[in-house]
This record gives C-alpha cells, sequence and structure tokens, in this order.
C-alpha cells in the first residue's frame, strides 16, 4: 500500500544503546581472555577462532555522537533507528551501518535570480534561507539529497512569490498594497511559510527566510529610477499645490473678515494667480511694487 502523497514513509525511531563505556571495558577484559587462550595448549586456543573474530567485530558497535548532531542506523540496507544521545555510546548489534547527520543550523543563500514581477518588470532578487534538520530519517532517506533539496526548493519559493508582488508601489495602483521593496516582512513570512511547506517532506525546519538582495534588473535599471524620481517629483508637486491653495484660501478669507480690502472677481483671481506663483515656484520670485492705485 502506498503511503499518501504528502505523507514521509519514513520517520525518526529513538535507539536503543547503552553507554559505551562498559562495553569497552567487556571488550577489553574479551581481549584479555583472547591474550590468556593464545598463550594456554592447542586444545584451548581453538576457541580463538569464535572469540576472536568477535572481538574484532564488536569494534564496530562504538559510536561517538557529537552535540546537535544524529546518527541514523541501518542494518543491511533497512533503516532501523536515529540515535541523537550526545557521548560515547555501544550498540549490541555490530552489523548496523551508521550514517551522521548535523542538527546544527545552517544558513543558506540563493543565486540571485532575474524574474518578472506581478507588472511584468524584470528585476533580480535573492534571499537567504535558515534551516535545520529536525527529522533525520526523512532527511536521509526522503530525498537524494537533503541539502541539495534545500537549494532547489528554496529557489523555486522565491521564484513563485517575486512574480505575485510588484518591486514597488510606483503606479497609482500599486499604492497601498504589498510591494517586494517596502513590505520585507510580509515578503519574509510569506516566504518562509512557501519554503517550509515545500521542505516538510525532506524533514527540514525553516528558522527563516527573507530578501537580501533585490535591485531592477540592469535593462530597465536607469528607465526605473528615472521613472521613480519623475514619480517623487510628482508627489513633491502634489504637496507644494496642496500647502499653497490651502495659504491662498487662508489669506482671502482673513482680507474679508477684516474688511481690509474689497476685491473684485478679476483682481482676486490676479492675487491667487500672484500668490500661487510666490509659493510654488522653485526659484525665488522679484515683486512688482505698484506705486499707483490698485487698479493702475
Amino acid at each position: 500500500m502506498r503511503a499518501p502523497k504528502n505523507e514521509p514513509v519514513y520517520h525518526d525511531i529513538e535507539a536503543q544503546t547503552i553507554n559505551g563505556f562498559p562495553g569497552l571495558a567487556l571488550h577489553i577484559a574479551l581481549g584479555f581472555f583472547n591474550l590468556i587462550l593464545l598463550v594456554s595448549n592447542s586444545a584451548i586456543a581453538i576457541l580463538l577462532l569464535i572469540t576472536g573474530p568477535i572481538w574484532l567485530l564488536f569494534w564496530k558497535s562504538y559510536v561517538i555522537v557529537n552535540p546537535n548532531e544524529a546518527v541514523a542506523v541501518q542494518f543491511f540496507g533497512k533503516y532501523v533507528a536515529t540515535l541523537k544521545q550526545e557521548g560515547f555510546r555501544f550498540f549490541l548489534n555490530p552489523l548496523y551501518h551508521k550514517s551522521r547527520v548535523s542538527l546544527r543550523i545552517n544558513n543558506f543563500e540563493s543565486n540571485r535570480l532575474k524574474v518578472n514581477d506581478v507588472n511584468a518588470n524584470p528585476i533580480d532578487i535573492a534571499a537567504v534561507v535558515v534551516w535545520r534538520v529536525y527529522d533525520v530519517a526523512e532527511a536521509l532517506f526522503e530525498v537524494e539529497n537533503y541539502k541539495h533539496y534545500v537549494q532547489i526548493q528554496s529557489e523555486a519559493a522565491l521564484r513563485e512569490m517575486a512574480t505575485k508582488y510588484p518591486y514597488d508601489a510606483i503606479e497609482q495602483k500599486d499604492i497601498g498594497g504589498i510591494t517586494l521593496s517596502s513590505h520585507q516582512d510580509v515578503i519574509a513570512e510569506e516566504l518562509q511559510a512557501s519554503v517550509e511547506e515545500r521542505l516538510l517532506r525532506a524533514g527540514i525546519e525553516v528558522l527563516e527566510a527573507r530578501i537580501s538582495y533585490l535591485a531592477y534588473s540592469t535593462e530597465i535599471a536607469q528607465a526605473m529610477l528615472r521613472r521613480q524620481q519623475a514619480s517623487a517629483v510628482v508627489a513633491a508637486r502634489r504637496e507644494i499645490v496642496d500647502g499653497a491653495v490651502g495659504m491662498v484660501e487662508l489669506a482671502l478669507e482673513q482680507l474679508s473678515a477684516k474688511d481690509i480690502i474689497e476685491l473684485d472677481e478679476d483682481k482676486k483671481a490676479t492675487m491667487v494667480s500672484n500668490l500661487l506663483v510666490v509659493l510654488c515656484s522653485e526659484t525665488d520670485t522679484t515683486p512688482v511694487v505698484n506705486t499707483g492705485t490698485l487698479y493702475q
């Protein structure tokens, strides 16, 4: 019966071992016993044909497990168990094949990928993925090479995510939406969830995934820079005009409220035009002093 599509076949099973030092003591005692047999008469020395190979074979029963390391054991190709307890350990079966896997935290930085964002603009993007193995059996037996698997699946998740969002909110329709450049925390959470989902079958835990490099591709970089600069100028001009209109409105209201001067519609238009020129101009304006009447 086949396992479900997303359900791994292999999972970690705790290995049964004993402390290696008592086993080493027995091993040394057996060595002295073999030595005694060797110097004894020939009839008893025949036991060396049995005890000698056993003494040599049991040297393969020891294993040293370093901190944040695990050892998966197989018996003639069949997975048996995983040992995660650090220290000097002794297996009762010397025929076990041992495979070491590091449980330490790893960093992987993807290559700079060239993809199109949601607006079809080519961008260069890269990401850093922080991961570690949490299920040794899945990492060893569910995928061919779990380190290479992390690399391929991380880059695939990054490509998929980059095509869902714009680089930045240049266009009016993008304002208020999620962008790759301005919502890095949101993007990082989504990228982490996507990578972790892809690596779940391989017994890999993703601790963090974050964009490490983001830029427009070289063929459009200059054009997009000019576009960004134009957008910034338009936004600044809009802010200046809004402020100038408010100041002109306030000036007209105060002149009317305090009965300082009576202005007809033509003079109001002229005054508004002059004030807007003064307030919105990028250079210092040169005033013209009228020494006659208001209508001259």
